[in-house]
């Protein structure tokens, strides 16, 4: 309680301190988690480390013996960010046994995703409520990253690491061509984007959503 005290006003015990506190983690020694809600709010302390986040509403913070608390379901989506997949399974597994509200998340974890940048844009739209998008969908002779088949919106999530030559340049610009010629709309984020700037992406998304007609499945 004095580590979220000291972190000021809407500080939470966050990631694996608040999965020690919930129990779905083995307790253990070392510093202790706290997420401010923000960017801004109390510089680093001695044994706490501060985690800063735009994406944390008051939805997700609960009292847990007493402590302001990240809840369950978002304590597993910070999870993911620092634990192994080993760690990570025996936290979920543990969070089911308690009967913890985690169930829209079980689904997540066992996506088809390609890439941590995928899995990352798939936290993305359930945290802000989007409509879960077809992962890895076909289309004709392409494979997208994600797909709102009603919508015809596709969202591409782009490394660095596998579009940096001249080459990936002029075949993704190729790709997007046809399938405008399709009438699907295609939207690209980078992975600085996804990672840096989660709201406004989401806030994109929302907007194409709304703004896109129901179409036919093709």
């Amino acid at each position: 309680m004095a580590a979220v005290l000291a972190c000021g006003e809407g500080a939470v015990l966050s990631h694996r301190s608040a999965a020690m506190n919930w129990g779905i983690l083995r307790p253990r020694n070392g510093v202790v988690n706290v997420t401010i809600p923000g960017t801004a709010g109390r510089a680093q302390r001695k044994g706490i480390r501060v985690h800063r986040s735009t994406s944390l509403t008051p939805k997700e913070a609960t009292r847990r013996q007493g402590i302001p608390t990240t809840t369950p379901a978002r304590t597993i989506l910070d999870l993911r960010r620092v634990l192994d997949r080993e760690e990570l399974q025996t936290a979920i597994a543990q969070a089911e046994i308690a009967r913890f509200p985690i169930g829209r998340l079980l689904n997540l974890l066992h996506e088809p995703t390609h890439s941590k940048l995928e899995r990352r844009f798939l936290r993305l739209c359930i945290r802000h409520g989007l409509r879960k998008p077809e992962v890895n969908a076909k289309i004709g002779r392409y494979e997208v990253d994600f797909l709102w088949r009603d919508h015809r919106l596709i969202v591409e999530t782009d490394g660095w690491e596998t579009h940096r030559t001249r080459a990936a340049f002029e075949l993704d610009r190729w790709r997007d061509a046809e399938l405008k010629a399709r009438a699907y709309e295609v939207v690209r984020f980078t992975y600085w984007r996804v990672v840096d700037d989660p709201d406004h992406v989401a806030h994109v998304i929302g907007q194409l959503l709304r703004r896109r007609t129901t179409a036919p499945r093709s």
